[in-house]
This record gives C-alpha cells, structure tokens and sequence, in this order.
C-alpha cells in the first residue's frame, strides 16, 4: 500500500498539487466575498429596519438549514437560466459557496459586534459621536478581535466544503483523487494522498490560527 502510494505520488503530484491550488483558491475566494456579503447580512440583523431583519433571518435559516449539496446543485441549475449572460460551471459553484459560507459569516459577525461591552456604544454616543462613527470607529475595531478567529475557523471548514464541487468536476482536490483513480483504477492509495494533503494542509492552518490568536490575546493583556 505505502509503495502504491509513494509510486502514484511521484507519477501524479503535479495532478494533486493543481488540485490542491484549486481547493485553495476556491477557498479564498468564497471566504472573501462572503466575509464581505455576510457583513451587510449581519449589519441588516442588528438593524432596527424590522422588514430587513425578517429578510436576513429568513435567508439565514433558509441557508443553514439546507445541505450545502442541495445548494450548489439549486445553483448550478437555476443561474444559467436566470442569468442573461452565460456562466461556467465553476461560476455557478463559487456562487453557491459564496451564498452558503454568508450564511454562517454572518451569524459570526453579528455575534462578534455584540460581545463589544455596550457601554462602549453609549458611552461613543454620549460623546457626540454617530451611530455610524460609534460603529466604524468604537465597535469594529475591537469585534475584528472576536471575528478574525471564527473567520480563520470558516476558511479552514471551507477548504473542506469545497470538496462538494468535485461532483461537477471543478478543479480542486478531491476531483484530482477522481481523476487518477479513472487513470490508474488505484482508488484507496489515491484517495490515502488527497485525504493526507487535507489533512497536512487543514492542521498546519489551524496551528497558525492558534498561534495568531495566541499573540493577539496576548497584545490585549500588554495593551
């Protein structure tokens, strides 16, 4: 089994690290646009706009609620029929990624900005400072220290998520497994080499996720 591996290894790394740049890029991808639509998702819940916050409750619920699975097939079908512009299948995938990872971005943001001591809110008020600047200024610099954790944690259970587009054939890790186990009819050594590379990847993020939160606690008690 080991020189199965070793020898499917030396003949196909350059499948499985394409793979893995795919599994990556997806990754970061999905993470950043989400971050940015969970933000307004999360800023729309803490609004005192109640239409806008049964809105925002019902997506969540909707998105939460459903398997990713589900999701990105209901994408991949209904966007090239909505959409007045062709899409590629790796479009349709990242949207539906991007859709699903917002969901869960959203609940981390909101509950980052309200672990901020609300005394710090009235007290920016009092000072004169709008709710607009109390917010920029007074409640998202210190919630970031509650949100960049969680948003390291969902970028890691992302590079796992994306393990669903191999389905559709989008490249990224999980179909380089495909792909060499159809060429080499060796499934086990080749998934043991997909599931090795999530696994080094996923533990060497989380130790420097570690290591980062480490530090910025440690700021806050030299600050």
């Amino acid at each position: 089994m080991i020189s199965s591996v070793i020898k499917l290894w030396g003949k196909y790394s350059g499948v499985y690290i394409s793979g893995l740049y795919g599994t990556l890029w997806l990754s970061a991808v999905t993470v950043a646009f989400a971050t940015i639509l969970g933000t307004l998702i999360a800023f729309v819940k803490l609004s005192r706009f109640k239409p806008g916050q049964w809105l925002v409750n019902l997506y969540i619920e909707i998105i939460r609620g459903t398997p990713a699975l589900l999701q990105i097939y209901f994408f991949w079908i209904f966007l090239p029929k909505a959409m007045p512009f062709e899409l590629s299948d790796t479009q349709c995938i990242v949207v539906a990624l991007i859709i699903n990872s917002s969901a869960y971005v959203a609940e981390v943001i909101r509950a980052g900005i309200e672990a901020v001591d609300k005394g710090q809110t009235e007290a920016a008020l009092s000072l004169g400072l709008s709710r607009k600047n109390t917010m920029m200024k007074v409640v998202l610099p210190q919630a970031i220290k509650n949100i960049l954790p969680a948003l390291g944690n969902e970028f890691i259970t992302m590079i796992k998520e994306t393990s669903l587009a191999s389905v559709f054939f989008i490249a990224e890790l999980t179909t380089s497994y495909k792909t060499v186990q159809a060429a080499t009819f060796l499934a086990i050594p080749s998934l043991l080499i997909s599931g090795l590379i999530y696994l080094t990847l996923t533990f060497l993020l989380t130790r420097l996720l570690a290591i980062c939160e480490k530090r910025m606690r440690s700021n806050d008690r030299n600050s």
